[in-house]
């Protein structure tokens, strides 16, 4: 080899050691990758999934030198192997944007059982460019009837004539079989799946899933909701078998507390649907269809969400679920067509799940039987542990409270038997759960066990189910009895979240009540990641909504009576918009504008020179009204003149942010009528309520919507004062004006006064149950009390969110908490400490990562400890003497780059912080 070739070999691997070091260079400078990526409500890598248009986001890791985003590009392939590269389905390109949350999908068009992956990537502040994130996925469910193969299956349940314990007709549990055969390995393996009732599927005798109850409720005349499982590990060469257990669930069973609801209800069913892929390529499916087997002579008897489960050892058929199980006996089902009418769609929220275990905390034994006592209220199954004699029935009864006299307080499940059964069919412990029905309940008592035995605590313990949704927020304080009614808070948002959000979950209802929701919806988002499951219960409420504009009074819904209710019907512009002023979800606006538009035609179709006469359930459950009415005092005229207003507003900024500027216009215009009006008709030229009934709810509604002109607002203001204060300085409000109590004394300046009443130990109050042992947030301001026993009224839950709606305010105000705009994507961190507290504190995961808010009072000083994510900023809020310096992080307060002082007043210095964690102190008067 001569010189120069040599020459020219060291030049060539002298650059290309060069161009590796400097691209190792480039990799190891990239920044660390996004996380905690989601698509749409926030699923995570779903199978089944509903939306073939969804959104991405992301967010940005906290690092020191990672402040906001400036750019990002998203990827979307049908391979892994081909991202980052060479996405075939959607490349964004590079985007100069700050949004790293619900950017839309705007690739190529996504079908049915679509398996899709993507990565994303961002640029920071500096123009530095991140590492690609992890891979992710979703998988498409089926997306339209069309794809169903398969028919609709069942055994003639009506013609054993099993009558219940309202002389409804029970139908039993079916159990259904299909075996077939496989010539090939499986590769891979999905079951679609739903049902007329409730199901539990099993593949070769495993059981497919954990879900509880599903497919879950719906408006079944519209939509029923399907699920996708992977069961690629169940399936085997050779012989197979599908087992599944129906039930009547919603959809079949006793629904409602009246006879008309549920008299004429349709036999339970199944539709499924296994697709295999081979490995060698080839396809098969496996339906239902005719070819399937079935018997209602299994061990679950009977079972009813109201009154319960009965199970019959006896019957038990080993491995009926298996290939060995002879099923000659058993009957061919019938078949049925697909309903064109309705729907098939994916599930859009997740199913409900076994959540929490918890153990007996004290026995009581009685005569002839043993009461658990689990110390909390809570909603789910027992898990049974107990030694049976063959032959004997194990009765299982469920109870919120005990009376006095240390008896089962059942009165208030009214005609809801919520008992359980167990027939052993031998000696030995028995180990059992109920599957079909759940119960609300704090006491277990069992009875018909071997009394031969000594009761233990193990042989009970409360299993919690609720929708699988993981806590989203935390708030703690000094105070102890304040932290035990965040505690019930979060109980009874548990409780009542069982796939849909009911009013309560132990008695003849367990009901979407529309009210209710609307009021506790801000309160929940906070505590938990609930948005998936708002939304997929407004595609309800949109589904129930009447021809002329009217909501339900509950959703799904059930009593078809076509009535409406002033504060209830509003659920349709409350929730839509809360949601999105906390998510920064448009999606959610965009869904239901049409639904808004048409519920406040329906209130002004219903009402008179914009003067409501809309009737419904008002300020329900007023503490003492005057008239001795459930339905409190408050005028249901000015109600609804207020809720209409008060829509029209909301519809007005909803159609704001989507863009829509005529609607906007149209909308504004609207509610300054009805807001003229409404001042005209129930407010004098002093700013008092005149015409109806003075009460706080009337003050409240008229200032927290805004309703009167400027030179009524500071007399109505005094005039609500004064209602308090003959009062004794307690609240007066029922379901629709508490909610708004704490809004307008903060927005009036009546801190003090709102911590009074938070406070307040007596009735009505939110310590007075407290102080009568609840561990969930009731129904009714004085459900029980120690002195006086239970409240008469047979409509007494012990486990009822609606007044835990003040959970907004302890975490807003309280540990300070709050956006400024919507999303988080500005935020508000103005803690109003105040005695009897010394301490609070709180965290929530916003869309783009965690914000914390904790103070302190040590010795005249104020100590205030935030954590603001990347992506955003903060205005502060800090109370202090300004006459004193404020300290951070130990030293003299000092503006810099990433903080600002805006204003000092005499009592806080208001400061704006870029990303990052921050320690203030401060002297406080």
């Amino acid at each position: 080899m001569n010189k120069k070739s040599n020459f020219n070999s060291y030049v060539i691997i002298f650059l290309s050691l060069i161009y590796f070091s400097f691209t190792s260079c480039i990799e190891q400078s990239s920044l660390e990758s996004p996380k905690d990526l989601s698509i749409s409500e926030g699923f995570k890598n779903p199978i089944g999934f509903y939306d073939a248009n969804p959104t991405f986001s992301w967010k940005l890791p906290v690092l020191e030198n990672i402040k906001s985003q400036s750019a990002y590009q998203i990827v979307v392939a049908s391979s892994p192997d081909l991202l980052p590269d060479n996405p075939d389905l959607w490349d964004s390109k590079k985007q100069e944007t700050d949004q790293s949350v619900w950017v839309n999908y705007a690739g190529a068009d996504l079908k049915s059982r679509q398996k899709v992956y993507w990565q994303v990537k961002y640029w920071n502040q500096d123009g530095d460019a991140s590492a690609w994130s992890d891979i992710n996925h979703f998988e498409l469910g089926l997306l339209s009837n069309n794809d169903w193969q398969g028919k609709w299956i069942g055994l003639d349940t009506k013609k054993e004539n099993v009558l219940g314990s309202q002389n409804n007709v029970i139908h039993r549990p079916q159990y259904l079989r299909k075996g077939f055969e496989l010539s090939n390995d499986v590769a891979s393996a999905r079951l679609y799946i739903t049902a007329k009732g409730v199901f539990d599927v099993a593949i070769n005798g495993e059981d497919v899933s954990d879900d509880v109850m599903p497919p879950g409720y719906t408006p079944y005349k519209e939509r029923i909701e399907t699920i996708t499982y992977d069961v690629s590990d169940l399936i085997e060469s050779g012989q197979n078998t599908i087992g599944i257990e129906v039930a009547a669930g919603w959809h079949s069973g006793r629904l409602g507390w009246m006879k008309k609801y549920w008299l004429n209800t349709e036999t339970p069913k199944i539709l499924c649907q296994l697709e295999l892929t081979m490995k060698d390529g080839s396809k098969e499916v496996v339906i239902s269809d005719a070819s399937w087997k079935g018997t209602t002579k299994g061990p679950i008897r009977v079972s009813e969400i109201y009154d319960g489960e009965t199970y019959d050892a006896n019957f038990e058929m080993e491995g009926w679920a298996t290939n060995s199980f002879n099923d000659k006996s058993w009957e061919d089902v019938n078949t049925f067509p697909l309903d064109k009418t309705i729907r098939l769609e994916p599930k859009r929220h997740t199913t409900v799940k076994n959540k929490i275990e918890l153990a007996t905390k004290e026995l009581i034994k009685q005569d002839a039987a043993v009461i658990f006592d689990l110390k909390q209220n809570m909603v789910g199954i027992p898990v049974l542990k107990v030694p049976m004699k063959k032959g004997q029935t194990l009765k299982i009864r469920f109870a919120e409270m005990l009376s006095p006299e240390g008896t089962f307080y059942t009165k208030n499940y009214r005609t809801a038997q919520s008992t359980n059964y167990y027939t052993a069919s031998k000696d030995g412990v028995v180990e059992w759960s109920p599957k079909f029905t759940f119960h609300g309940f704090r006491y277990v008592e069992l009875s018909g066990f071997d009394t031969s035995k000594e009761p233990k605590k193990d042989w009970v313990i409360g299993v919690v189910q609720y929708s699988d949704f993981d806590e989203n927020g935390t708030f703690t304080s000094s105070h102890e009895k304040l932290n035990q009614l965040q505690s019930n808070i979060v109980w009874g948002l548990r409780g009542n979240f069982f796939d849909i959000p009911t009013d309560c979950p132990q008695r003849d209802e367990r009901m979407g009540w529309t009210g209710d929701a609307q009021v506790f919806g801000p309160t929940s988002i906070f505590n938990a990641d609930v948005y998936k499951f708002w939304a997929s219960w407004m595609q309800s409420v949109r589904e129930s909504q009447y021809e002329n504009g009217g909501i339900p009074f509950v959703v799904p819904d059930v009593l078809y009576n076509n009535k409406v209710s002033a504060g209830w019907g509003d659920v349709c512009t409350i929730i839509p918009w809360k949601i999105y002023y906390r998510t920064g979800d448009k999606t959610i606006l965009e869904e239901n504008f049409e639904t808004m538009k048409g519920w406040v035609a329906h209130h002004k179709s219903t009402s008179k020179n914009y003067i409501s006469s809309m009737g419904g359930f008002a300020d329900w459950l007023q503490p003492l009204p005057a008239n001795g009415n459930n339905k409190g005092d408050t005028s249901h005229s000015l109600i609804g003149t207020a809720f209409f207003a008060h829509s029209a507003k909301l519809t007005a900024q909803t159609a704001a942010v989507l863009g829509k500027t005529e609607e906007q216009a149209k909308y504004e215009a609207l509610f300054t009528s009805v807001a003229k009006a409404f001042e005209k008709e129930f407010f004098d030229e002093t700013g008092k309520v005149k015409g109806v009934t003075e009460t706080q709810t009337s003050y409240l509604l008229a200032l927290a919507f805004d309703l009167l002109s400027k030179d009524k607002q500071a007399n109505a203001k005094n005039n609500l004062l004064e209602t308090i204060e003959a009062a004794d300085n307690h609240l007066r409000t029922g379901f629709l004006g508490t909610p708004l109590l704490s809004q307008v004394l903060d927005e009036t300046g009546e801190i003090d006064l709102m911590y009074k009443l938070l406070f307040n130990e007596t009735y009505p109050s939110w310590f007075y149950s407290i102080n009568q042992g609840a561990t969930t947030i009731w129904e009714r301001w004085n459900s029980y009390s120690k002195a006086e026993g239970f409240n008469p009224q047979r409509m007494n839950s012990l486990n009822h969110y609606a007044y835990g709606a003040i959970g907004e305010w302890m975490y807003e105000r309280i540990a300070g908490i709050a956006p400024l705009e919507a999303g988080y994507k500005s935020i508000r961190i103005a803690p109003k400490p105040r005695q009897p507290l010394t301490s609070a504190a709180a965290s929530v995961n916003t869309p783009y990562g965690k914000v914390s808010s904790s103070w302190e009072i040590i010795n005249g000083e104020f100590h205030l400890e935030i954590v603001v994510p990347p992506n955003t900023t903060a205005k502060v809020s800090i109370p202090a003497n300004t006459q004193n310096d404020l300290v951070l992080n130990g030293e003299s307060f000092s503006e810099n780059s990433k903080i600002k002082l805006l204003n000092t007043n005499n009592d806080s210095f208001e400061i704006s912080v870029q990303p990052g964690t921050y320690k203030f102190t401060s002297k406080i008067k």
